[in-house]
């Protein structure tokens, strides 16, 4: 368990660090290699002792800004979230326990999208609502043809 070692030094380099430590030339790199693990999961991966899942959260969403892919991570974050609250894909029966575990999944998601992608993802949410994927549907990564439609790159 974290005792608030995680924000001791400068927490930034030692993400990136950690990442270099294990062959990856960026955060982003990272993650891709291991594409619908939870950011959590992400974080134990690079020092379960000291970095935070919000850490990892906050270095992928600065790399995203600086290579123009917001979208990109924004989808990216959906994965994982998909993959943690939905392990075995989209139910094929939405009672209560498969809405909360689909509400809980978009909830997060919904919490950890930048502010400028709010718009959209209640858009994605709305779709996935009104129009549910098929049952199983589990998507492996940000490139995944659904998530490409619901939520296309538009940045420059």
């Amino acid at each position: 368990m974290m005792d608030g070692r995680s924000w001791k030094g400068n927490w930034r380099v030692r993400l990136y660090e950690r990442a270099r430590e294990r062959g990856f030339d960026s955060l982003t790199a990272f993650a891709n290699a291991r594409p619908a693990v939870p950011v959590h999961q992400l974080a134990e991966e690079l020092g379960r002792e000291d970095v935070a899942g919000v850490q990892v959260l906050s270095g992928l969403l600065a790399e995203a800004e600086q290579r123009k892919q917001v979208t990109r991570f924004v989808r990216d974050l959906l994965v994982r979230e998909l993959s943690q609250s939905l392990p075995d894909g989209w139910p094929a029966v939405m009672d209560d326990t498969s809405r909360f575990a689909v509400a809980k999944a978009l909830g997060l998601w919904s919490g950890y999208t930048p502010e400028t992608h709010l718009d959209r993802a209640d858009q994605v949410m709305a779709a996935l609502r009104a129009s549910p994927p098929q049952p199983g549907w589990r998507p492996l990564g940000p490139d995944d043809a659904l998530l490409r439609m619901l939520l296309p790159d538009d940045e420059a």
